[in-house]
């Protein structure tokens, strides 16, 4: 039996690690990008005390390598009483870790945002709560896709960072299929493959959302 053939026989440990995979980074990405909207509606508010919170939440894991938050939360709770399954562990670090990095980028494009478009809506009598989400947020997410789009690159190869906690997603798969058969280049060459899959599909996502908030008027460049 050839190389390639023996990683065809193992199909089935990578597709059950591609499906983590995706599990793992849908998860994180939906919920990561809400807790950056919250937080950036929050700041909306300005309340400096909780500024300031916000601010420190960000700077602090913008510091902490991903792969330490994910050891702390798995093999540092425990010690604190709070045990958690590996894959419960590695999604909770990647929506707060990559929840930050999307408000991060949030707030830099809400910077830029031209007051005119408040002052417009506050004159029109529009809540604070209406402005942000009919006005600001369509418009902060339409001008931050590109960014967004390398974000949830980035958070799509932080779950590779999850086998080291036991996490079976792809890199997982590849690394069981090459220590049992010898073949490590034909198996991360297969994980490599379904990555970028990944990824490709994501870029396109992008463009097409790219299109439509063009098409819908949402920028304010």
């Amino acid at each position: 039996m050839d190389q390639w053939s023996i990683v065809w026989s193992a199909r089935e440990s990578f597709f059950n690690g591609l499906l983590v995979t995706l599990e793992l980074f849908i998860i994180a990405a939906v919920v990561g990008l809400a807790i950056g909207i919250v937080l950036c509606y929050v700041m909306e508010h300005q309340n400096r005390v909780v500024d300031r919170l916000i601010i420190g939440f960000v700077s602090l894991m913008r510091a902490i390598p991903f792969l330490i938050l994910a050891y702390l939360l798995y093999y540092g709770l425990p010690e604190l009483g709070i045990s958690m399954e590996a894959w419960s562990a590695g999604l909770l670090a990647l929506v707060i870790y990559h929840g930050a990095y999307f408000f991060e980028i949030l707030r830099s494009q809400r910077r830029i945002f031209s007051a005119g478009y408040i002052e417009a809506a506050v004159s029109q009598g529009f809540s604070r709560y209406k402005i942000f989400r009919r006005i600001v947020l369509p418009n902060l997410f339409s001008s931050s896709l590109p960014l967004i789009g390398n974000q949830l690159i980035i958070c799509l190869k932080d779950t590779a960072f999850l086998s080291i906690i036991t996490v079976q997603e792809i890199t997982a798969a590849a690394n069981g299929v090459q220590s049992t058969y010898f073949i490590p280049f034909n198996a991360f060459i297969v994980a490599i493959g379904l990555y970028w899959a990944i990824s490709i599909l994501l870029e396109l996502l992008i463009k097409r959302l790219s299109v439509y908030g063009a098409r819908r008027g949402m920028t304010h460049a």
